[in-house]
């Protein structure tokens, strides 16, 4: 008899989880947190839930992990080979003085990995190990942390594991300051986190700390990877991204909270004869380097070869506030618009631009 004959649900997927973090955690019973109502259901968490366990080593630390991402239950995709999405996230918090197991874990990370999902269940877009994003402000609302912004690297101590319906890997959020992001994008997220990973064991997160780049020794290592290896991010996700054309120009439509990202890492990949492709929930632009200006759109996707000197233009003229920029030849442009970073409901908290 056939699960779906006998009316039973699979846990296939679930319980491959739970297993993989027994094996990690053995004999602790963690902390499960789920929703109220579920994803499929109307509600607002896609997440059916997070655990969350307690670590001793090498820090006292939290140490979350979701459920959701990939197929908890029957086999629903066509893809035999992957389980959903083909991850679960996880994050590492260290305990705050004074915390210890038998206390509650922060709220907020949960909060997090929630807004992480819905960006992921809306657009379809996949994280993979080596992605980073800019949380357009503190990583944990209402502190004032220097960590605004993150990256995702495999979990070190939980490798990838195959489940009734395929594989999964565990990604895990890292938290990082401004300048450690610009060393990501001037670089690569893996060479940075390696190097930072004698001072950051096993990637956990601490709100309250500075930023490692101190560090003079550190800050040269990082230098030099760059100087050695260029940047390795091809791929920027921005919330905000449109383009509408209209006549001979297009306008290119960017948040104010992304643009700096834009800016930066534009040069470091286009000089090296790389592209640059941002991603918004629907839409994609690709930016190209060329001898001459190009550019072709359709419904969902663009592609934008920068000469030199228009290259130069942009980066001289844009800025991350409120306007419309106009590029020489006259067909192209950059709208940049407000960006309203709102709570864990949708409210709005702060405008940027």
């Amino acid at each position: 008899m056939t699960q779906e004959d006998s009316g039973q649900i699979s846990t296939a997927g679930w319980d491959a989880i739970n297993a993989a973090m027994a094996a990690l955690y053995p004999g602790q019973q963690p902390r499960h947190f789920g929703t109220v109502l579920s994803h499929t259901l109307g509600g607002n968490d896609p997440l059916d839930g997070i655990s969350v366990y307690w670590s001793e080593a090498p820090r006292p630390h939290w140490h979350y992990v979701s459920y959701g991402f990939s197929e908890l239950y029957d086999k629903q995709s066509d893809d035999p080979q992957e389980s959903g999405f083909g991850f679960e996230l996880t994050f590492r918090l260290a305990a705050a003085p004074g915390e210890s197991q038998h206390g509650e874990p922060p709220a907020w990370p949960m909060n997090l990995m929630q807004n992480l999902a819905r960006y992921v269940f809306s657009s379809g877009n996949v994280f993979e190990a080596g992605h980073h994003l800019d949380a357009n402000g503190p990583i944990a609302l209402d502190t004032d942390t220097q960590l605004r912004h993150l990256a995702f690297v495999a979990d070190p101590q939980l490798p990838a594991i195959a489940t009734g319906n395929g594989r999964l890997n565990f990604l895990q959020l890292v938290g990082l300051t401004d300048d450690e992001m610009a060393a990501v994008k001037r670089w690569s997220t893996l060479g940075v986190l390696t190097v930072m990973e004698p001072a950051m064991p096993l990637w956990i997160t601490e709100l309250g700390r500075d930023s490692l780049l101190r560090d003079p020794a550190l800050a040269a290592q990082l230098e030099a990877g760059s100087q050695r290896e260029g940047s390795s991010t091809g791929m920027l996700f921005v919330e905000t991204l449109d383009w509408r054309v209209e006549g001979a120009t297009t306008t290119l439509v960017l948040g104010a909270g992304q643009v700096p990202s834009v800016l930066e890492l534009l040069p470091l990949r286009l000089h090296h004869d790389k592209p640059l492709v941002v991603l918004g929930k629907d839409r994609q632009w690709r930016f190209e380097p060329g001898r001459m200006d190009d550019l072709q759109t359709d419904a969902d996707s663009a592609r934008c070869v920068l000469s030199d000197a228009t290259l130069t233009a942009l980066l001289a003229s844009v800025r991350a506030e409120r306007g419309v920029y106009p590029l020489p030849g006259g067909k192209l442009q950059i709208e940049v618009r407000p960006t309203l970073l709102r709570d864990g409901q949708g409210g709005v908290i702060r405008e940027i631009g």
